[in-house]
């Protein structure tokens, strides 16, 4: 069972990458008419849980104890996975430029290994390192981050913040402990990081702004509405559901490490929908992040567990 188990996951962890890649180019169009990514964040996060809110009370199947249960979850999920990763990227961006950012935000697999190192005792093998550093290495190439752009450390330290939201949505993704199903999650998720977000616009810290007009997309008039559906239902929802669902049968590694395909696909939607044209070198950093998931995968027969030494006496 464990063959089909694995390629289901991997389909699902695709399909999520995809969507959630998708998200930068529809953002992008909006940005041009005045939307910010306040407002973006918000719409996206609340359509996301419109689209999720049935599948998951029906996974829960009026289990209700699990939603009290698990109610601090539900919340560190919607604060750090879903707000955070959102939130903080879009303060980053605001000081630096969208590539490092993203290169930042997306050394979060790095830390879902060495969290699981750390707190499972789970030493990553030869093998899985090597994948890691194939994938940083594609990442450079596929951000193209040749111009040498100068940072700064607040926008650093927002970035950092992000990469903290993503490693801990894959990190709780794969957690079966809390016994809630995994549309359940990524409905809850989705519902109390939308609640936050509200909180910040109404407290004045979300920059909120938002317009009626046309955006371009793969060169035509769009109405603005197709944009912001397809941001909640496709690159919200869907990418959520698939997501967790993914996390649960991949575990916390190895869907980390094939969310990586987010960014190859957010440079190939950018070049469709915005036109922005990926140079050659970023298709080959696309080649070695294939090649370090690859790595990841093999190597995951290889994690070394480090038992605790029980110093009880008997």
């Amino acid at each position: 069972m464990a063959a089909p188990r694995t390629a289901a996951g991997v389909l699902l962890a695709i399909a999520s990458a995809l969507t959630f890649g998708l998200s930068g180019s529809f953002a992008s169009s909006l940005f041009e008419t005045g939307w910010t990514p306040g407002t973006t964040a918000l719409v996206r996060s609340a359509i996301g849980a419109l689209v999720a809110l049935p599948f998951g009370v029906a996974a829960l199947g009026g289990r209700w104890h699990l939603l009290r249960a698990n109610l601090g979850l539900l919340t560190a999920y919607g604060v750090l996975a879903v707000t955070g990763a959102q939130f903080c990227y879009f303060m980053a961006v605001q000081r630096m430029e969208v590539g490092p950012a993203l290169l930042i935000e997306y050394t979060a697999p790095a830390a879902v290994v060495l969290w699981l190192w750390l707190r499972h005792g789970q030493r990553p093998g030869p093998v899985t390192v090597l994948g890691a550093v194939l994938a940083a290495a594609g990442l450079t190439l596929v951000l193209d981050l040749t111009g040498g752009a100068s940072l700064d450390v607040a926008a650093v330290g927002w970035a950092l913040l992000a990469m903290t939201g993503a490693a801990t949505y894959f990190v709780v993704n794969a957690d079966h402990s809390s016994g809630l199903p995994p549309v359940t999650l990524a409905a809850g998720g989705l519902l109390f990081g939308t609640a936050v977000m509200g909180l910040l616009a109404l407290c004045g810290v979300l920059p909120m702004g938002a317009s009626t007009s046309d955006v371009v997309l793969a060169g035509h008039q769009t109405p603005w509405w197709v944009p912001v559906l397809l941001l909640g239902v496709v690159t919200s929802g869907i990418a959520y559901l698939t997501g967790v669902a993914a996390g649960r049968l991949l575990g916390a590694r190895l869907g980390a490490f094939i969310a990586l395909f987010e960014v190859v696909a957010g440079v190939g939607f950018a070049w469709l929908f915005v036109d922005q044209l990926p140079a050659v070198v970023q298709l080959a950093g696309g080649l070695l992040i294939l090649a370090g998931v690859i790595a990841v995968k093999l190597g995951e027969g290889r994690v070394v567990t480090v038992e605790p030494v029980d110093t009880a006496v008997s």
